[in-house]
């Protein structure tokens, strides 16, 4: 399955694809603050791109359990200045971590190419629009409540099957509004306990009668901190674990942290699954 992102042409089904986040956010959960200023952000991203990131996913606004949101004018503040410098600087595609069509509107115009939507295109009404107008890729991800509400008691029936649910049907709509490239996150750690996020990487491979690409983000979340009991700064290896997994279940993209580690953890997955 063939992807234009930019100019670059990327085969989903040759091997596993690298996404490398930069959280230009003062309070992510796992590196809010880093970034001072925006040469110190593309500096890091290019770096990513050095180590093996195929695309760079880049935030404005935090959405950890229990996040407040980010004023409009504040999210696109934080995330425009380093997209318009990153995009001169490299090839890679860019994405936007947003669920605000406005902030897509003006980050696609900068030099982005897809949206990121933890939402999956259901809080703001007109970002199919947007991103059809574009005509750019859109990542839809299911999600339980909002970022502020959704580790409050989630419960599922049958978590796999619901989650496809939402995003066939999302999916559905984005063809509507006239997208035509796709990718599904299960969103892991979005609105589900421990169980259900280890139910959604073991039955990864479900996600493919959807017929997208399939995204995951396992990097340092909590339900890693649970099963290992440790701080979010040390779940490297837990991280290269979920990773693994998950590209043995079908993952085409994953979401990290860590470039270089889990570039190199996805070569050695792809190799034994292949």
């Amino acid at each position: 399955m063939q992807f234009r992102l930019g100019s670059v042409v990327y085969d989903f089904t040759s091997r596993t694809h690298i996404m490398g986040i930069l959280n230009l956010t003062p309070d992510s959960f796992s590196d809010g603050g880093r970034f001072a200023t925006p040469k110190q952000a593309v500096e890091i991203a290019l770096r990513m791109v050095d180590e093996g990131a195929d695309i760079i996913d880049v935030g404005g606004e935090s959405t950890r359990p229990g996040s407040e949101p980010v004023p409009l004018e504040e999210e696109i503040r934080r995330v425009l200045p380093v997209i318009e410098e990153l995009s001169d600087k490299t090839l890679v595609p860019i994405s936007i971590d947003t669920y605000k069509a406005e902030v897509a509107d003006k980050a696609l115009e900068a030099g982005a190419c897809i949206v990121n939507d933890i939402s999956g295109l259901s809080f703001d009404p007109l970002m199919p629009s947007v991103i059809a107008r574009h005509g750019a890729t859109a990542v839809i991800m299911h999600m339980r409540g909002t970022p502020k509400t959704m580790q409050q008691a989630p419960e599922y029936d049958d978590v796999v099957r619901q989650v496809i649910h939402f995003l066939d049907g999302q999916c559905d709509k984005a063809r509507s509004a006239g997208i035509r490239q796709m990718m599904v996150d299960p969103g892991l750690g979005f609105g589900k306990t421990l169980q259900h996020n280890i139910a959604l990487m073991q039955n990864l491979s479900d996600f493919h009668e959807l017929g997208y690409p399939v995204l995951v983000g396992p990097s340092r979340k909590s339900f890693l901190g649970s099963i290992l009991d440790l701080p979010v700064d040390e779940r490297l290896e837990g991280t290269a674990a979920a990773v693994a997994l998950c590209i043995r279940n079908g993952a085409s993209v994953v979401r990290v942290h860590d470039v270089k580690e889990m570039k190199r953890v996805a070569l050695v997955a792809d190799a034994l699954k292949s």
